[in-house]
């Protein structure tokens, strides 16, 4: 297949992930199981495709543990996200540059 047979069955798969819910479910979601359920999605899956790259990304896992937890401390204190991604910035850097003197 080449390039745009790909680019094509992209399209198609986005496309019918977008208008099949609309078409199938027409009237409004009743159940306050699902409806709680799918409000979730969005973060669960935002944070199962961030979470592996958080540890990944530094030089050290240790550097990414801290930042991840410095993140969900602030979050959990209300904090904007601007001040939550400086704050694990810093504190990837504060631990990375401790971890050189270390060793």
């Amino acid at each position: 297949m080449n390039f745009y047979g790909y680019v094509l069955a992209m399209a198609v798969t986005t496309y019918l992930i977008r208008v099949l819910p609309m078409t199938l479910f027409r009237k409004p979601i009743r159940s306050r199981f699902l409806r709680s359920f799918l409000y979730y999605v969005p973060y669960a899956c935002l944070a199962a495709m961030t979470f592996p790259a958080i540890l990944g990304s530094t030089a050290s896992a240790l550097s990414g543990a801290a930042a991840l937890a410095m993140a969900i401390f602030l979050a959990f204190r209300g904090k904007s996200l601007i001040a939550v991604a400086l704050a694990s910035s810093g504190t990837v850097l504060a631990v990375e540059f401790i971890l050189s003197l270390i060793s």
